[in-house]
């Protein structure tokens, strides 16, 4: 019996071009995770299904994933022809990806994201699964580059669709992401908002506030920063 691969594939319609193609994911039989670090990012066993997220059609290429809106104004296209799309190479990014050329489609996305506008959440969203790439590669600097422009757009998300998702994990995320930035004053403010708004029933995210509290406390002694007055008790 002929051993089953980690791929398989699908058919979807490019909004732009609106020409048909096959894209590759990972069965969830091979989607094995090792961990999960403290900002959502999953590692995995073997083959990273986050590489496959995006899809890029060959045809114009043009790059999105399932959480981008499904329709795209003319001048949008207007806009993706005359800075990226006269100048695509029909290169072939539905098959098999290793770790540059799945960078290579999030960068392609995130451009395609912004230039046709689509919301903050989508974005951020982006921008987070470019620093959790570098993150794999350890390379610390541009994971931080990255992770400070994810901030800067969960931020405007929690400004403008505050109301329209899930605000715990989205509170603790930009406190997470300035814990790890070192930006610990506001780190505490954000985890302390979690813990302390009582119409917030999201216990795993409370937990995770109170337990990210802690460590942000930690790595403020560590860094010999005088502690907020808050914090100069044990527990909260």
């Amino acid at each position: 019996m002929a051993e089953l691969a980690p791929l398989y594939s699908i058919k979807v319609s490019c909004i732009c071009c609106e020409q048909s193609f096959q894209t590759s994911k990972v069965r969830p039989s091979f989607k094995k995770a090792t961990g999960t670090d403290s900002d959502f990012c999953v590692h995995y066993k073997a083959v990273n299904p986050d590489y496959y997220v995006v899809r890029v059609c060959p045809f114009c290429g043009y790059a999105f994933t399932e959480n981008f809106s499904e329709s795209m104004t003319p001048k949008h296209k207007q806009t993706y022809y005359d800075k990226l799309g006269k100048s695509w190479t029909g290169q072939d990014l539905t098959g098999e990806r290793d770790w540059g050329a799945a960078m290579q489609t999030y960068k392609l996305a995130l451009l395609c994201a912004q230039i046709k506008e689509e919301k903050d959440r989508v974005i951020a969203g982006m921008l987070h699964h470019i620093a959790w790439l570098y993150r794999i590669q350890s390379n610390k600097e541009q994971e931080q580059r990255f992770l400070g422009f994810a901030l800067d757009a969960y931020v405007r998300v929690f400004e403008t669709e505050g109301a329209e998702v899930n605000n715990a994990r989205l509170m603790y995320l930009i406190g997470e992401l300035n814990r790890r930035l070192g930006n610990y004053q506001k780190a505490v403010l954000w985890f302390g908002r979690v813990i302390n708004d009582k119409k917030i029933m999201d216990s795993a995210m409370i937990r995770a506030s109170r337990e990210q509290w802690v460590q942000t406390r930690e790595d403020m002694l560590a860094a010999q920063m005088e502690l907020p007055e808050e914090m100069r008790e044990k527990g909260m």
